[in-house]
Parts: structure tokens; C-alpha cells; sequence
């Protein structure tokens, strides 16, 4: 059987989709991935501790310990490598990444969004503002987008989305909840499953050409 596919989560808050994927890993959901290291970037974040209470490696990288954003991302850059990290997935990560960093893991980045793009998203959307945008607008409906990152914020190659039903008085903070439990749990492992058996798939027939 080939290998697993190594993730790294990056996360600066609760880590509620980070124990969506690691839920899903433990029952078998994510058969041909692995969370192999978690990242914050915020000492406060409970992310770190729900990735130890999993046994899983978790690390504090701020800007201001690392001299600024090069030196951050050349902290996750030698951590990825140490992991052999293939696939990175931004879970509630509030720090914009350079564009010198998406472009080196071009397609090895994904990010989960609050909103269907491309709907309350971009620059200064995020938490609850997605939420209360969509309901100063008027929507009925909104979700939740799995996304690759690019070098545009919320601006990558869309993977999967889910929508959810925006309720009448619903306020931003049960909207956020209901897009959370309806819509990000859900289709975030999928999306991360997903990527790591193709690219598995992959592997095996580049491995099968190179018999030949």
C-alpha cells in the first residue's frame, strides 16, 4: 500500500475545523492522508492543545518571534520539510501569506471560507464578517468554499462547496455556527480525502510509467 499523504493545518484560533479533519482521520475518512504537524500562529490558540491532546506535533510560529512574515515563513518552510509536508490546509489561519510562499506550494495550499465564494469574501472577510455580510444583504442562502490559495486573497481554484439556509433572525454568531456544522465540518475532510487519494493515484501511476 503506498504511503499516506503528510498535512500540515495551519490555525490561529479554536481549531473547530481542525478537529472536523482529525475526527475524520481517526474514523477512517481521510484514508490516504495524514495529519502530520500543526502550526498556529497566535500563542493563545486552542488549536495547539487539540492537536496535542491527538498526539500530534504542534508548533507556535509568530511574525514577532521570526523578525517579521520572511522569517515566519521560513519557520513553516523548514518545518514543512522536516514533516515532508504535501499538502497544507488553512484552517481559520488569520495571517495573509506572501505571494513568494503560495507560488512554492502552488496547488499544495487549501483554505476553508465561510461564505460561497465568490460571495463576502477577499480582503477583511473573515470571522464573523462573512456572516453578518450575508445577512445585512439579505441572502437566503450562504455556505461554506474549500478552496486552493493563490496569490488573491480567496481568489484560488474552488474545490467544493456546501450551502446552508440563512434563517429569518438568525444573528451572525448562529449563522456562523450553522455554516460550521453544516457546511465547513463537512466538506473541508472531504476535500482534504479527496486530494490526498488523487495525488496518491497519481504517485502509483507515475511509479507504473516509470516501470515501463
Amino acid at each position: 500500500m503506498s504511503r499516506k499523504i503528510r498535512i500540515a493545518v495551519l490555525a490561529s484560533g479554536g481549531g473547530t475545523n481542525l478537529q472536523a479533519l482529525i475526527d475524520a482521520e481517526r474514523s477512517g475518512n481521510i484514508p490516504d492522508g495524514e495529519i502530520a504537524i500543526v502550526i498556529c500562529n497566535r500563542k493563545s490558540a486552542y488549536a495547539a492543545e487539540r492537536a496535542k491532546e491527538a498526539g500530534i506535533r504542534a508548533e507556535i510560529v509568530t511574525r514577532k518571534a521570526y523578525g517579521g512574515q520572511e522569517g515566519f515563513e521560513a519557520r513553516m518552510t523548514e518545518l514543512f520539510e522536516e514533516e515532508n509536508i504535501e499538502l497544507i490546509v488553512l484552517a481559520g489561519f488569520l495571517n495573509i501569506l506572501s505571494e513568494d510562499f503560495v507560488r512554492r506550494y502552488d496547488h499544495r495550499i487549501i483554505n476553508i471560507h465561510p461564505s460561497l465564494i465568490p460571495a463576502f469574501c477577499g480582503e477583511g472577510f473573515y470571522g464573523l464578517v462573512p456572516h453578518i455580510a450575508a445577512l445585512e444583504r439579505g441572502v437566503r442562502v450562504t455556505g461554506a468554499t474549500v478552496h486552493f490559495v493563490n496569490e488573491i486573497a480567496d481568489g484560488g481554484e474552488i474545490i467544493a462547496q456546501k450551502a446552508v439556509e440563512v434563517r429569518p433572525g438568525d444573528t451572525p454568531e448562529e449563522l456562523q455556527k450553522r455554516v460550521m456544522e453544516q457546511a465547513e465540518w463537512v466538506i473541508l475532510p472531504e476535500a482534504v480525502s479527496r486530494i490526498c487519494t488523487e495525488r496518491i493515484q497519481q504517485k502509483e501511476r507515475e511509479q507504473d510509467n516509470g516501470c515501463i
